[in-house]
């Protein structure tokens, strides 16, 4: 018997949040009765594509969503569905242009059209008008509304939707054990990386807007006035890195900050840190800290990310209104002791085990349904 498949919407398989969350589940179902097919909307190669070939997935490619191509992008989707009756199931999770890619699949007939908020907010560009048209759009695409926490399907769903009681909150669940304390791995990582007793503090996330690294940069410059050995760990990449990179020389702090680029070994790297800083502007509900607190790691992050964030009472909220100063004492008054949490999380739902299953009955109800 051939596996089910279930067609992933995204923008490109690269470690980001969400895309980490959907190889946890991706990796932990049963592929001999459910398969992940991925649609995507970049030309290059993501991070996790060589992974999906070889757990049996296939990969889609799309144009990027540009207002220009509206109308080429529609055609595009009309065809792939066409093409491909196979699919029962589509889970979309590319925000607001959501919209487009569920309005193809209700043409299509088919019967099961997630529509998934990972964001609390769009922030403001030049793209905003369009971005908030795709959301308008969404009206009446799915029949089927998650998101990563109530905060976020407000957002995309709006009130009604919201006060329905038909969003689904989907946790942003981790591999608890991967993420456990291990006193053996922090000291042979901080040894390689040639860390001994000195204050390490860590943030990853992609260098844009949303994640706020000037501001970290600001904070970080307090603590190191008062802690001089202090170390910052920059993990991620993104358009804005160079310029990270220049005001960090601007600082004098090169000595004390360290960028390493997009990592395969997350659990390793924050079994190093002492403490995890994210002060965003704006967050659904971060998968990045969640696997903080798997690590048993106190986080504090600004006040704009959802308390439903706090799975472990390991998180504090700060108004990013306040001062660096004020940041600055909050962290260096903070345990940096590690806690084992992984109860914590399986109790609340964030092991990733415990949701793959969940995802796979819900997905298998629809062919079932459609069976009868």
């Amino acid at each position: 018997m051939e596996p089910i498949r279930i067609l992933q919407v995204v923008t490109i398989m690269n470690r980001g949040g969400l895309e980490t969350m959907l190889m946890n589940y991706y990796r932990q179902i049963d592929r001999s009765m459910i398969q992940f097919d991925f649609m995507v909307h970049r030309p290059e190669e993501g991070h996790y594509d060589k992974e999906i070939l070889k757990l049996g997935g296939r990969i889609y490619q799309m144009p990027q969503i540009r207002p220009g191509n509206y109308r080429l992008y529609f055609k595009l989707l009309d065809e792939f569905f066409r093409k491909h009756k196979e699919y029962r199931v589509v889970h979309s999770h590319i925000n607001e242009n959501s919209s487009f890619v569920l309005r193809a699949a209700k043409k299509a007939g088919i019967p099961c059209r997630i529509a998934h908020s990972h964001l609390s907010d769009l922030g403001i560009d030049l793209k905003l008008p369009f971005r908030l048209y795709a959301r308008f759009f969404m009206k009446n695409k799915p029949n089927n509304y998650f998101a990563c926490s109530k905060k976020a399907g407000l957002w995309l769903f709006g009130n009604k939707i919201a006060s329905s009681n038909e969003i689904k909150v989907l946790n942003n669940a981790v591999n608890a054990e991967e993420f456990k304390y291990n006193e053996t791995v922090r000291k042979r990582i901080r040894n390689d990386l040639g860390i001994k007793d000195e204050l390490v503090i860590g943030h990853i996330g992609r260098f844009n807007k949303q994640k706020n690294h000037e501001f970290l940069l600001d904070i970080f410059r307090a603590v190191h006035q008062k802690c001089p050995d202090a170390i910052l760990l920059l993990i991620g990449e993104g358009h804005l890195r160079s310029s990270i990179e220049r005001k960090v020389e601007q600082l004098g702090l090169s000595s004390n900050v360290k960028f390493f680029g997009v990592r395969s070994d997350i659990p390793n790297l924050m079994q190093a840190m002492d403490l995890f800083l994210f002060p965003s502007l704006f967050e659904g509900l971060p998968v990045v800290l969640i696997e903080a607190q798997a690590a048993g790691l106190k986080c504090i992050v600004s006040d704009s990310i959802t308390e439903e964030s706090d799975i472990t009472g390991r998180v504090e909220f700060i108004s990013i209104n306040k001062s660096p100063e004020y940041w600055t004492n909050k962290i260096l008054s903070s345990s940096f002791e590690h806690k084992d949490t992984s109860e914590k999380l399986q109790k609340n739902d964030y092991d990733s085990a415990m949701m793959a299953k969940w995802l796979s009955n819900f997905y298998s109800d629809y062919y079932t349904l459609d069976a009868k």
